[in-house]
């Protein structure tokens, strides 16, 4: 009985990240009510701590209040360090320390290991969490470098450094949250439109952190064999690519017509790297069309890639979509890529993470509209970045009531955990049925 009871109460590896998420927002939410986490010393109402610690453990970026002029240095460190554990994913940095301690990795933490990143088999998992560590310090840090003159220039010697690195980890985790409030509140990187340097190390810190760290390994693996990548790393890439620079041409033709060609050429690009899952902004969104906006709000569906920093559905589910759209359209018998047939179980779960988000997304932004009485597509825009993740909005957050304010906690920890480890974890005690039913035909479009 006792054993049974045991085989009971074992937690499967979905419910263990489930529960590392809520657990690492929870005591976030709570430092973040202490009086000394807020600038003026005032006590944050639990409420407003459990939003902005959930979107910065879930890589989001959706604020409140403004991070710079509302938290003190001891609430942004809590930020920060909430953004460093949800974007490295909160197995793996409890992996890390376990690395450290020289503790040996059951075969059951392995597993969960293995779920967390999104790897493709157990073997290695434990030098491959080594490497994710190491090319995550190693990058934020390099950023952080190569930003801070920049910002040395424009706040001094020690609040450079602070800014740097803030900006550094919050870019490469695709958080968005930022301390540019000093100067404006709640203005984003629309101070630096044109800088180049800003512009250039906080896109390639988004992207980077938003490929995946499967797609580093296999870069650090291969070089430039391409031939030799994993076909889910070409998948990311090709797909990465085509979703800059396309929106990116819209832009640039379509929305930033009026401004400079340096600034139009960064804003474009930028405003087609950020909603894919950052949340920065170097222009007012508010100035853009509801064409753009509702581009925006594709992208930030979309989101990154599988085991990366980022949110959304994710790159791959979107191109095994188009992929068998592809396929039905040339009337092919499999979809396939790069010389591979896509498996069946692939095309099932990118239809039913396509329908979870739909559903959420539409549904939470109706829910929104009716109860704060306000358009429908601003409000779509925000739960959008809520379950990809983003942080974008269009000034609604802090204005928001508590019924909108638990639905976009909500849209957000779904967004960075997961819709099908949500479904796994809650289904774990169902067994498959062996049972197969007749086929008969059913006619659909």
């Amino acid at each position: 009985m006792a054993v049974f009871l045991h085989k009971q109460k074992r937690l499967t590896s979905f419910q263990i990240i489930i529960l590392g998420f809520a657990g690492v927002i929870l005591t976030g939410a709570i430092l973040l009510t202490f009086p000394f986490a807020a600038a003026g010393g005032q006590r944050t109402s639990f409420a407003d701590a459990l939003f902005t610690s959930t979107s910065a453990v879930c890589v989001t970026g959706l604020v409140i209040h403004d991070t710079a002029t509302y938290w003190s240095a001891f609430g942004q460190v809590i930020i920060i360090l909430l953004i460093q554990i949800g974007g490295m994913g909160v197995v793996t940095v409890a992996a890390s320390f376990a690395l450290l301690s020289g503790r040996k990795i059951t075969l059951m933490q392995r597993s969960t290991m293995q779920e967390a990143i999104a790897a493709p088999k157990m073997g290695g998992i434990v030098r491959l969490t080594g490497f994710i560590i190491k090319v995550t310090l190693l990058i934020e840090l390099l950023g952080a470098l190569v930003m801070f003159p920049v910002f040395c220039k424009d706040f001094g010697v020690g609040k450079g450094i602070w800014m740097a690195l803030f900006h550094s980890i919050s870019a490469f985790c695709n958080a968005g949250f930022d301390l540019m409030g000093v100067s404006s509140p709640f203005s984003s990187l629309t101070g630096y439109v044109s800088h180049p340097v800003i512009n250039l190390v906080i896109m390639l810190l988004i992207v980077t952190g938003g490929i995946g760290f499967l797609t580093w390994d296999d870069i650090r693996t291969n070089r430039l064999h391409l031939s030799k990548y994993r076909v889910q790393s070409k998948v990311i890439l090709c797909t990465t690519a085509v979703l800059i620079l396309f929106p990116a041409l819209y832009f640039f033709f379509g929305e930033f017509g009026s401004l400079p060609l340096g600034e139009r050429i960064w804003s474009s690009f930028f405003q087609s790297v950020t909603p894919r899952t950052a949340g920065f902004n170097t222009v007012d969104l508010t100035g853009i069309s509801e064409a753009g906006q509702m581009l925006m709000i594709v992208l930030m569906l979309v989101g990154g890639s599988p085991g990366s920093t980022a949110g959304g559905m994710k790159t791959t589910t979107a191109a095994v979509l188009i992929a068998v759209a592809s396929s039905v359209f040339s009337r092919k018998e499999y979809a396939h890529f790069f010389g591979r047939c896509i498996p069946d179980e692939a095309v099932k779960n990118a239809a039913t993470i396509l329908l979870m988000y739909i559903v959420l997304f539409l549904g939470g932004g109706m829910v929104i509209s009716i109860a704060e009485d306000l358009p429908l597509v601003p409000c779509l825009f925000e739960t959008a970045s809520a379950i990809g993740t983003v942080g974008l909005s269009l000034g609604l957050t802090s204005e928001l009531g508590t019924l909108s304010r638990i639905i976009l906690i909500g849209l957000m920890f779904f967004g960075r955990v997961g819709g099908l480890t949500l479904i796994y974890a809650a289904l774990s005690g169902m067994h498959k049925s062996a049972t197969k039913f007749p086929h008969e035909k059913i006619t659909v479009g």
